[in-house]
């Protein structure tokens, strides 16, 4: 028989956050998160998200072990922006046994109902910055720290449950060209489109320098992310905390911040080498010897992970993304990096998708958001 308990102590959280570490023991696909940062996500004293969410989560037990966990968040300012009545489930895994699930998700739509919700959707984090979607495709492919991983037979869950499909986003694998034309035409073109739009990028030289360029970043996604699936607006408080995320993984070889002549920020990219083998191996604890592992692999390595890139409207269709990419690319080449891989987009986002036709590029992972309408 399987027991649902809500999580409520310090103890208890732990074993939520570091569930999937026993689940996919041995799966060299699965990479985990930060410990720590799932661990603040769940504190309200944290995680400024808590002012207009209300979450909670459950572990499932049987036989003295657990067997499964699940999250739900109720984000007043996502329902109010969309004009919907939906409950987000989170951070959902579990053994293959159509009881545990079956239990999970029946906790969960039953807080729903609970708080007058009418659907169900998910997976979703506290915010569009937070982990999303569900693996439908490219389960022999290896994660990365800011995405989930799962087991094919979640799908057949999902869909015996009820879930259907809501929206996808892709995931690319992209080779870093080294061939000089390549090379040397994606160079001209970025020093085109700077001249003749009297743009420059922002020279940063410590991690001081930073901070004030980070912020204008995320009030950038504001502005450029707002018609994306599921988005909200971060207020400063989260914004300081997103911040306070990236700062550590920037490489000025790697991150691009252009601006205009009155030193406004137009345009940025935000990148940084794959931390997936370093946080495989501390089972995403930082501490006590985790951190060590990190700092390896921001220094050496074969693969770039690519967090966040936009265009300021205005300067939409102006090959502006030219000037982010051979930044990046320069900083690829001074480390040896060798392959890119883009996180989660949106499946109907074009325009984003087009940036990467300059490169040979796999479209390798798949990832799902699925509803379920109560009744």
């Amino acid at each position: 028989m399987v027991e649902i308990r809500e999580v409520k102590t310090r103890s208890e959280l732990k074993k939520f956050v570091d569930y999937p570490n026993a689940l996919y023991k041995g799966v060299p696909q699965y990479v985990p998160a930060m410990i720590g940062d799932d661990l603040s996500d769940w504190n309200p004293k944290k995680n400024p998200a808590f002012s207009y969410c209300e979450a909670k989560c459950w572990l499932a037990w049987r036989d003295g072990k657990i067997v499964g966990r699940i999250g739900a968040i109720l984000s007043r300012r996502a329902n109010e922006k969309w004009g919907l009545n939906r409950m987000r489930f989170t951070q959902v895994d579990f053994i293959d046994d159509p009881e545990v699930s079956s239990a999970l998700f029946k906790t969960v739509e039953d807080f729903a109902r609970e708080k007058g919700c009418n659907e169900v959707h998910g997976p979703l984090g506290f915010s569009d910055l937070d982990r999303e979607g569900m693996l439908v495709e490219g389960f022999d492919r290896r994660s990365m720290f800011i995405t989930y991983y799962n087991h094919p037979y979640y799908i057949e869950h999902m869909q015996r449950l009820g879930y259907v499909k809501d929206v996808d986003w892709v995931e690319l694998l992209i080779d870093v060209p080294y061939d000089d034309y390549l090379v040397s035409r994606m160079d001209k073109l970025a020093e085109r489109v700077m001249r003749s739009n009297k743009l420059h990028i922002a020279e940063l030289k410590s991690r001081k320098d930073y901070k004030p360029w980070i912020e204008k970043v995320f009030q950038m996604v504001n502005t450029c992310y707002a018609g994306l699936y599921g988005t909200v607006p971060l207020d400063e408080t989260q914004i300081k905390r997103y911040a306070a995320k990236f700062i550590p993984l920037i490489n000025p070889d790697l991150a691009c911040f252009v601006t205009d002549d009155q030193d406004n920020l137009v345009a940025f990219g935000v990148s940084a080498p794959s931390m997936a083998e370093a946080l495989k191996k501390s089972r995403g604890r930082l501490f006590p010897l985790g951190w060590i592992g990190v700092l390896k692999a921001l220094k050496t390595n074969d693969t770039l992970d690519l967090f966040l890139v936009a265009v300021a409207p205005e300067y939409q269709n102006k090959a502006v993304n030219a000037i982010l990419m051979n930044h990046v690319l320069k900083g690829c080449h001074k480390m040896g990096i060798r392959k890119a891989e883009t996180g989660p987009q949106l499946e109907t986002n074009h325009k984003v998708q087009n940036q990467w036709n300059f490169f040979k590029t796999e479209q390798h992972k798949r990832r799902r958001c699925f509803v379920k309408k109560l009744d």
